[in-house]
């Protein structure tokens, strides 16, 4: 989920330190914008603060976007673009944590790039020189998810042919990133709780214990506080993970920075395809600035990509009804999104679909009843189905 997640980019948190060791983003420089051919120069832009390169959105959406010819400077955070306030708190964490081995625990919703987090992150603690191992827990089997974690020995199971290290083994001395932490299995927290807190573990089918000096980020899309009332996740894991939590805002709450987002995005397909993309709707992007985007910067980042593919003179062609055709409205930011639905329909199948009482859905999400029957109205959601 490389270019998928968070690409954003912290030009606007430059100082004066060196960049000289940074990474170049993604595949292409963060957009440099240039509204009416009257943008800076490349040669201007390597000194000007990020103000000065990128225009207020008051600008953007009201006027056709110009891409220019030249691509922008070196930003310290890779393939991050964006300037919003939001999205500048979370890369002061980032800076903040980044230096110590302390856990981190990035919460929020699909699509927003908690992997491009925790990889900066990475990329600024002092084991930036040892290996960054990822594991989506919700990718694999439960059955298995055991082995790859831990590791084997042969023998331990059928088909373990050969001994296996783990990805903890792997991320010996670097960085751990566990997304959807959530998705582990209630019969592993145990074992992977004394990882933390002994830097312990054995391999499977294994007596010898290994040590092994790791830090871990881990991420969610799930509220783990709610899991832990409904017994599903383990409390002393919960607080054993959220050492220092970040919140990754949803694209809804950073609508500043979907003109980057839809420059920087479409400069990198257009160089992919070998096409030439100019300029981009103004109307469109007023539209594309409106959205609630559910699946939010990979569900951008789709769009882009589909429009590039359409585009067959200089003009983005982005088809905006495409998203009112998608389920949603166009309109304030701030709508009921996918991950809320999950939500809602899992904890109504825990409950039996009772949505009212002490054990209803209600409580469990920490809601009025009226509250609750009326977003599942507005969703679609039958409690009755879940019974």
């Amino acid at each position: 989920m490389a270019s998928t997640g968070f690409p954003f980019s912290d030009a606007h948190l430059r100082d004066s330190r060196s960049t000289s060791g940074l990474p170049l983003a993604q595949e292409s420089d963060p957009v440099q914008w240039m509204l009416n051919d009257k943008g800076p120069s490349h040669e201007q832009s390597a000194s000007a603060p990020a103000r000065e390169i990128i225009a207020p959105l008051s600008s953007d959406v009201n006027e056709d976007l110009r891409l220019g010819k030249e691509v922008g400077t070196v930003a310290d955070f890779e393939g991050i673009v964006g300037q919003s306030s939001a999205l500048r708190e979370v890369l002061q964490l980032v800076e903040t944590v980044a230096t110590s081995d302390s856990t981190v625990l990035l919460q929020g919703e699909t699509g927003t790039g908690k992997e491009l987090v925790a990889r900066a992150i990475h990329d600024r603690s002092r084991r930036k020189e040892r290996m960054f191992v990822k594991l989506n827990c919700a990718a694999i089997p439960s059955g298995l998810l055991e082995s790859e974690l831990f590791g084997h020995e042969r023998g331990a199971f059928t088909g373990a042919i050969t001994e296996k290290p783990g990805r903890l083994e792997l991320a010996d001395r670097g960085t751990l990133f566990l997304d959807e932490v959530g998705d582990i299995p209630q019969e592993l927290q145990p074992k992977f709780l004394r990882v933390l807190q002994d830097g312990e573990f054995e391999r499977l089918g294994s007596t010898r214990t290994k040590k092994v000096d790791l830090r871990l980020v881990a991420a969610t899309n799930r509220n783990l506080a709610e899991m832990i009332k409904g017994r599903q996740f383990r409390s002393d894991l919960y607080y054993r993970l959220s050492v220092f939590p970040i919140r990754i805002p949803p694209l809804r709450e950073r609508p500043e920075d979907i003109p980057l987002l839809v420059g920087y995005f479409s400069q990198k397909y257009a160089s992919r395809m070998q096409k030439r993309i100019e300029s981009i709707p103004a109307a469109a992007m007023r539209k594309l600035t409106h959205w609630h985007w559910p699946g939010n910067i990979r569900e951008l980042q789709n769009l882009v990509e589909r429009a590039v593919i359409l585009t067959r003179l200089g003009t983005l062609a982005i088809s905006v009804p495409e998203l009112e055709n998608s389920g949603g409205n166009l309109g304030p930011a701030g709508f009921d999104n996918f991950d809320e639905q999950d939500r809602i329909v899992r904890i109504l199948k825990e409950t039996k679909g009772q949505v009212g009482g002490p054990n209803g859905a209600a409580v469990r999400m920490g809601v009025k009843r009226t509250t609750l029957l009326a977003r599942m109205n507005r969703m679609g959601i039958d409690p009755r189905k879940m019974a």
